[in-house]
């Protein structure tokens, strides 16, 4: 309906200058009319309806407001065609801002078309039946064919084949999965068939949370995006009232009533802060988009902006400089039975989701031990978990644990084992310990770039966060380039929060992690930044911006794109306030015709638009691309 609008007017207003410019007589007359009436109809009646509205129910003066005034005060004083111009590049402006900024929402909106409808959902005996996505369980198993999207979040449960993972997480290279490997909705399998568990319904995917968080940022305005909804208001009075004011100094300076209306008229124009209030939510939007495009999730403006002036990066070591994917080096049963030690290990550590439980699980797997019931099992954030079995009250867990159950590790091969740089797991009951398991975890082969191009943007200080060993952190953090003055080792949860919170005392830190133990420390930074799509639902909440992939290099392009956003923002502030106040300036002090106020006016409009959408050609890519 605005784009027949805007066309209407448009074919008015050339209808009326063919009137005033080309036809003569009595059919100039009638040309010039026609044009003007169906440029104050079609582009005048939807600004007006737009403007009351807009003053009845939420009592804003909105800036259409002006440019109606405007028009209704050029027509009162036989300046209708300069009014019917106004209206039409009102109109037209607005199109074509709608327009683009359709075009950064489009870009989100695009990921429901990539949602497949139906799947292939295994029966128990065997047999295949197409249903409904949205009818599949968890528990279920799909089968998966060459060139099929992923209908939901699972695990492959059999086959091997390579996945394009770029809707989810932006990589463009495909990923070889194999049993055991987790695969998300909307992916799209390449080769092979595979059969995939569900671990979450179509509700609760990763698909659903990006378009939840998404709309979520679209919703949460910025700083700054706030500041100008607010002075675009308060402005907009101003400006009813200085023009006023302008009004009546034109008139006691001499000037007829209707030349003193129509340079008031043009005043008004020309001081309306379209351009303005405009500038910053066309960067902001068109960056988020950016952004989502490559796997980056900001849950706001906010964040994207405070990201910008971040200073600090404080990471979490497993999982985020790491890649979680820890193995087991070496296995010390203080009875010599190793076998048992191990089954007894990965029975408790069945129930934990930490990278370290599942290396001894694979490894217990790869033996071909059985574990036994673990009950009462409790969790203890970086320090362990609790539980009991049928010989009684079982733990296993790091120094933490070690030290609160008033355990000693004083034998002889356990001394030697804890002189390694490696993660220690002991395994015990009470005050016994049963051995330990030296783990290790490998760098993700990003860290290091993106650490580097971190500090080449000018973040002053990386720092390392870890419950593991001062050995352990120091091996890891020297391999990615963080000094040791800003690795911090043997940290508790509550040492992460407290950590942060010193630092933020007079700069902008931002914490990366991925685990239920990050959570606090996430919520606590200025920027909370979750790690990959499989990371904590716990952690993904808590964040402000979430890496669906789990490249690095991806943290560092986030960050780049946010301080070109807030470059971006500032151009467009400084050409919007620059130009209005030349336009005011003209059109005080010389007369300035009103259709080129208006044309200033909304050829500004537009070219900030424009400059905003710049942002929509910066999508997030890995370090090394760039």
């Amino acid at each position: 309906m605005a784009d027949f609008s805007t066309v209407t007017t448009v074919v008015g207003l050339l209808l009326a200058l063919a009137g005033s410019w080309w036809l003569h007589g009595d059919l100039a007359s009638e040309a010039r009319l026609a044009g003007v009436v169906i440029v104050y109809l079609f582009g005048g009646i939807p600004v007006g309806w737009r403007a009351l509205r807009a003053l009845w129910r939420a009592h804003a003066f909105e800036i259409d407001l002006l440019m109606i005034v405007a028009a209704i005060a050029a027509a009162i004083v036989g300046a209708s065609l300069d009014g019917a111009i106004l209206l039409m590049l009102f109109s037209l402006s607005t199109t074509l801002e709608n327009r683009a900024m359709g075009r950064a929402r489009r870009a989100i909106e695009a990921l429901m078309a990539l949602r497949p409808e139906t799947a292939f959902r295994k029966r128990e005996d065997g047999t295949v039946e197409e249903i409904p996505a949205s009818a599949l369980s968890v528990g279920e198993v799909v089968i998966l064919r060459p060139g099929a999207r992923v209908p939901a979040d699972g695990t492959i449960v059999s086959g091997h084949g390579s996945l394009d993972e770029s809707t989810i997480t932006g990589e463009s290279m495909p990923v070889v999965k194999e049993p055991g490997a987790q695969v998300f909705e909307a992916t799209v399998n390449l080769d092979g068939v595979l059969e995939v568990r569900v671990a979450r319904t179509v509700e609760q995917s990763t698909v659903a949370r990006m378009i939840a968080l998404v709309t979520e940022a679209q919703a949460a305005k910025a700083p700054s995006e706030q500041f100008s909804a607010w002075f675009g208001q308060r402005y907009t009075i101003a400006v009813l009232a200085g023009s006023a004011v302008a009004l009546g100094a034109f008139f006691w300076l001499g000037n007829s009533w209707e030349t003193a209306l129509y340079r008031a008229a043009t005043m008004l124009v020309a001081a309306s802060p379209c351009a303005v209030v405009i500038s910053v939510p066309a960067a902001i939007l068109s960056a988020l988009s950016a952004a989502a495009r490559g796997g980056v999730l900001f849950k706001g403006g906010a964040a994207l902006e405070t990201l910008a002036a971040v200073n600090v990066f404080a990471f979490d070591k497993t999982g985020t400089l790491t890649t979680g994917r820890a193995e087991v080096t070496g296995v010390v049963a203080l009875d010599g039975n190793e076998e048992r030690f191990l089954s007894t290990l990965a029975s408790i550590e069945a129930h934990s989701e930490h990278h370290i439980a599942g290396a001894l699980r694979r490894e217990a797997a790869q033996r071909g031990l059985r574990t036994h019931a673990v009950r009462n099992v409790t969790a203890l954030p970086s320090a362990g978990i609790v539980g009991e079995d049928e010989e009684g009250p079982l733990w296993a867990g790091n120094q933490h644990m070690l030290a609160s159950m008033g355990a000693s590790a004083d034998e002889t091969i356990l001394r030697d084992f804890q002189e390694g740089a490696e993660t220690i797991v002991y395994l015990g009951r009470g005050d016994r310990v049963l051995g330990a398991v030296s783990v290790a975890d490998t760098l993700r082969d990003t860290s290091a770039e993106a650490l580097t191009a971190l500090r080449a943007s000018g973040v002053t200080t990386i720092l390392m966060m870890t419950g593991d060993r001062r050995s352990v952190a120091l091996r890891i953090g020297r391999a990615v380039g963080v000094r040791d003055e800003e690795i911090h080792a043997d940290m508790l949860p509550e040492d992460k929060v407290r950590l942060v919170g010193e630092v933020a005392q007079g700069k902008k830190v931002a914490f990366v992690g991925d685990g239920v133990n990050d959570a606090a420390a996430l919520a606590r930074a200025d920027v909370g930044i979750a790690m990959g799509a499989a990371g904590s639902d716990v952690a993904l909440q808590a964040a402000d911006v979430a890496l669906l992939s789990e490249d690095m290099g991806r943290l560092a392009a986030a960050h780049r794109l946010s301080k070109r956003t807030a470059a971006v923002i500032r151009q467009n502030l400084t050409f919007a306030i620059g130009a209005m106040l030349l336009l005011v300036g003209a059109a005080a002090l010389f007369g300035l015709p009103l259709p080129f106020a208006v044309l200033g006016h909304e050829g500004g409009t537009v070219l900030v638009v424009l400059n905003g959408l710049r942002l929509l050609g910066d999508p997030i890519r890995r370090v090394s691309r760039t």
